[in-house]
């Protein structure tokens, strides 16, 4: 993927998490002030065809990690992209200039699960994946601390205040040279 940032002109961001933490929000809602491009890797892998077939168990489909790196090759090399999945482990630490982790309340997080309908299995491998910080010790594993920032995410005055961090980070961004 991406060499890494002396390359880019803006910065890639990847905004990560469990599911309902606010990902898909907070990167459209960032991308609509910053110009930057929007990626949700579920919809990208399912408009590209780079599925792996569909889990019955979790109600979606298995995306094949090596073909969405090699069709997002290009444009992190680019720049100006905004991914945002809840997986992290497969994108190589040199695609990114920030990793955000959001972060909501197990209760809050909860409702959320049953307003999306989820499955009792679903709902339990979520909740126990925000209680065991399974995707921010994902994030700690796999990139420097440096790029890494934990924000919380419970209401849509945190989304719109981490959406002003951003970009605010975004406007101060400069590549690696």
């Amino acid at each position: 993927m991406a060499q890494n940032s002396s390359c880019r002109k803006r910065p890639n961001i990847l905004i990560t998490g469990t599911p309902s933490t606010g990902k898909t929000t907070t990167a459209a809602s960032l991308s609509e002030v910053t110009e930057l491009r929007h990626i949700n890797v579920g919809d990208f892998a399912n408009e590209k065809n780079l599925t792996n077939g569909w889990d019955d168990t979790f109600d979606c489909y298995y995306i094949n990690e090596d073909l969405v790196c090699h069709a997002l090759e290009n444009l992190m090399k680019e720049g100006g992209n905004i991914i945002d999945h809840h997986a992290c482990d497969f994108f190589p630490e040199r695609c990114f200039d920030r990793v955000v982790v959001l972060q909501t309340d197990n209760f809050v997080l909860y409702d959320r699960f049953t307003k999306r309908g989820y499955s009792d299995q679903k709902l339990a491998s979520n909740t126990e994946c925000q209680i065991f910080q399974v995707f921010l010790d994902e994030v700690k594993e796999n990139y420097p601390e440096d790029i890494v920032v934990i924000l919380r995410s419970d209401s849509l005055e945190d989304i719109t205040k981490n959406v002003e961090t951003l970009t605010s980070w975004i406007s101060n961004w400069c590549p690696v040279l």
